[in-house]
């Protein structure tokens, strides 16, 4: 199976990035499975609304994971329980509306499992993600209840996203790092066969402050005085992704590469030796 997964989609620009990019990714690398997270991907750069994950599905995701930024926009609240695609982190306190885990039939007919967690170094209050994920691992297991499990860990410590890799080595396909919007260099497959890399970066505008117009928050930094709300930068977007190709039976990965397409960021795209027919 090949996945790939899109990180933070950030406002309009990221929007744009992905209308024009992500339908030729998932033609270009024959892609079965296509999980977004779409936490920043209004106008504003805060949350989500319905037209915006109707605007994502359109594009090719199949599954859209959120992250700290999920309630921001509070209609969230009201219609998460109409979008089965839409994941929100699976450790928020009981009674939360949404799911944190989703069973997804891919492309080539395969059943997935998608999941998405908070979390709780630096961030705001959330139950363990580590039991929560533990959970559903064991009552789906890799190569046997499902062909692939996604897990995307959204989290602003790097320590914390390695525990979640090596927690889920060997039950999962894919463990991404998501929420610092900057993507890393370590993307690999662990010891017993999950890929991993500590942060995808987010699809947005990389001529600014982690996805934010430059203004506003260098104003902050060398006067700590807030003059106006943040905003999303509107240049050019780059999509910042991982594909991961996994083996048919086992489920775990056989490789993991980056992808950086647009914007200013140096293009990086992944090849295959043998292409699918």
């Amino acid at each position: 199976m090949r996945i790939l997964f899109v990180g933070d989609v950030v406002g309009r620009a990221g929007r744009e990035a992905i209308g024009t990019h992500l339908p030729n990714c998932i033609s270009r690398w024959k892609v079965d499975l296509t999980i977004v997270n779409g936490e920043n991907a209004t106008d504003a750069g805060f949350g989500i609304t319905r037209p915006v994950y109707d605007e994502i599905l359109a594009a090719g995701a199949d599954a859209v994971t959120l992250g700290n930024h999920s309630w921001n926009k509070k209609e969230a609240l009201q219609f998460i329980d109409e979008c089965p695609r839409l994941v929100r982190p699976i450790n928020y306190l009981a009674g939360t509306p949404g799911t944190g885990a989703v069973l997804i039939e891919a492309k080539n007919g395969q059943r997935a499992l998608v999941i998405n967690a908070l979390g709780r170094l630096f961030m705001e209050p959330v139950e363990d993600p580590f039991g929560r994920i533990a959970a559903e691992l064991d009552a789906n297991p890799l190569g046997r209840a499902v062909q692939a499990t996604i897990v995307d860990y959204h989290c602003e410590a790097t320590g914390e996203k390695h525990a979640a890799g090596h927690f889920c080595d060997g039950r999962a396909s894919l463990v991404v790092g998501t929420h610092t919007h900057t993507p890393s260099a370590d993307d690999r497959i662990l010891p017993r066969g999950t890929a991993f890399i500590t942060d995808v970066g987010m699809t947005g505008d990389y001529n600014s402050i982690v996805g934010m117009a430059k203004e506003e928050p260098l104003r902050r930094f060398t006067t700590g005085i807030p003059m106006r709300r943040f905003e999303p930068a509107s240049g050019e977007a780059t999509l910042c992704a991982v594909l991961v190709e996994t083996d048919e039976r086992s489920g775990l990965a056989l490789s993991i590469a980056p992808i950086r397409i647009g914007g200013c960021l140096k293009p990086v795209l992944p090849s295959f030796p043998n292409e699918k027919s």
